[in-house]
Order: C-alpha cells, then sequence, then structure tokens
C-alpha cells in the first residue's frame, strides 16, 4: 500500500495515531490485534486481484491504513454478507468493513461509523437503445440483490415516478446478488439492473461497451463501518481516527487510488444513515 503520510507531518501523524489508539477497548489493546469481516465480492469496494487472489479494494486499503493509525494490526475475516451483523454482535468480529449501507434498521444492532456515500443506479446494456432515461423503466423487469435496500427503493421509485403518473410499475426482480442480476441482463431475461454508483464505473472497464448507467442515483446513501454497540469507546476511536486521515489528506489519497473521489464525505458522522 502506498505510503501516504508525508515526512513533514510524520511525527504529529504517529502522535495522534497513539492518542487514539489509548481510547481502544481494552480486550483489542491487550491482543494488538482488531479483526474485521469483509466480504470479497464488490469491487471496486472489496474484491480478489485476480493476479494474485490477495485481498484488494477501497475497504481493504482504508481498513489496514485505519488500523495503522490505531497501533493496531489488523485480521481479515471473510464473512458471509448475512452472517456479518451476527458475526459482530456475538463478538466473533470487532468491526464490519465491506460496503455496508447504514440503515436506520441495521443502527438497532450496529453502530456505524460512515466514511463514504453512494446511492443505487440503475443501468442496462448499452444495446437498449430505448432505455436512456429511469423513466424508462416503467413497465420493465429491473434485477436487483434482494440482500440489500435496493428492491424497496426501486419499488419506492416506481410507485412515486410510474404509478403515480399512469404508468405501470417497475417489476422489480430480486437475485443472489450484483453478479446475478449482471448474468440475467446479459441473458435478456431481465431489462435493466441496480448496483451502487460507486461500482458501475468499475464494472463498467472491466466490460468495456457492454453497459450504460440510466439517469443518477435515486438517493443518497452513507456507506458504514460497523461496530458493536457493546463498544462505544471502538466506534469513537475509529471516529477520531478516520477524521484524522479526512483531515491530512490520505483518506482523500485511498479513494483517489479507486477513482471514488466522488463518494468522499468531509465530517466523519455516526449513524448518519436513515
Amino acid at each position: 500500500m502506498k505510503n501516504f503520510v508525508i515526512p513533514a507531518v510524520l511525527t504529529s501523524l504517529m502522535s495522534c495515531g497513539f492518542a487514539v489508539a489509548a481510547e481502544l477497548p481494552a480486550s483489542i489493546k491487550e491482543k494488538g490485534e482488531i479483526v474485521v469481516a469483509i466480504m470479497p465480492n464488490y469491487p471496486p469496494m472489496d474484491f480478489k486481484d485476480p493476479a494474485t487472489n490477495k485481498l484488494t479494494g477501497l475497504d481493504y486499503d482504508l481498513g489496514n491504513a485505519l488500523a495503522e493509525r490505531l497501533g493496531v494490526k489488523i485480521k481479515w475475516q471473510e464473512t458471509g454478507f448475512e452472517q456479518m451483523i451476527n458475526a459482530l454482535t456475538t463478538e466473533r468480529v470487532d468491526m464490519v468493513l465491506s460496503g455496508m449501507t447504514d440503515t436506520a434498521e441495521r443502527q438497532a444492532s450496529v453502530t456505524f461509523v460512515d466514511y463514504f456515500t453512494s446511492g443505487p443506479q440503475f443501468y442496462t446494456l448499452q444495446k437498449n437503445a430505448a432505455t436512456n432515461e429511469i423513466i424508462d423503466l416503467c413497465g420493465k423487469k429491473v434485477g436487483t440483490s434482494r440482500r440489500t435496500t435496493f428492491p424497496a427503493e426501486i419499488a419506492a421509485w416506481s410507485k412515486e415516478n410510474c404509478e403515480a403518473a399512469g404508468k405501470p410499475a417497475i417489476n422489480v426482480i430480486g437475485t443472489e446478488g450484483s453478479a446475478d442480476a449482471r448474468a440475467q441482463l446479459r441473458q435478456s431475461r431481465i431489462d435493466a439492473a441496480m448496483q451502487g454508483s460507486e461500482t458501475l464505473s468499475y464494472l463498467k472497464t472491466q466490460e468495456k461497451d457492454m453497459y450504460k448507467t440510466v439517469g443518477q442515483p435515486i438517493s443518497v446513501q452513507f456507506t458504514g463501518l460497523g461496530v458493536s454497540k457493546k463498544k462505544p469507546e471502538l466506534s469513537e476511536a475509529v471516529k477520531v481516527a478516520l477524521q484524522s486521515m479526512v483531515d491530512d489528506g490520505s483518506y482523500g489519497a485511498i479513494l483517489k487510488k479507486w477513482d471514488l473521489e466522488l463518494g468522499a464525505i468531509k465530517d466523519v458522522t455516526i449513524n448518519a444513515g436513515k
């Protein structure tokens, strides 16, 4: 990983890191390690480098930098997305850093330190010349991962924009994940799909001339680093460390590496999602 800290401020940043580490929960300070859940199937946020099969992505780089700032080692633990919150609440992991959307429902079990913004965005095949605006999707089949909030968001948008205008509703097709939605789209089983806006630029570079976005994201969402509600000291320490990275530019450098500057936050918040 690139060293984003310049020598002129190295001393001050190290002292900041040690100060943050002193606020960590005793159990983490004693073991000197933080266990973080990740599911590497959501590029460019989380994935495995095809050439090396090693973890990479925005979350991976950010987690490593945060652990260094906190003064502990990081142990990545690959965990199914559906199991992440349970793993957190049962203390099998200390944090979740895997592109998880901060929602009011999840806040009942998890404290989120919000580090990124994105939004659900429609896309389709470039050859679908008649689909250029979101309103063109009224009455069409749109696939998206059933594990996300996207099916409900599509249905709400459809009700307000299609049905309210006397047009047929969007037919939402729940899929096993984003890859499944793309496969169905290529097979013409659905007319369009939805993913987080942060993934689409990367997707288009990997499959050139295949996809096009349709309209703008239909909402703004916060992506959060999940911490157990039982560990308020940890969420506060992470917030302070992350804010220091925002302020010194190292956070921005990581986002720039992945061409994700549009999702940058200026002020680190807790549970800002709705």
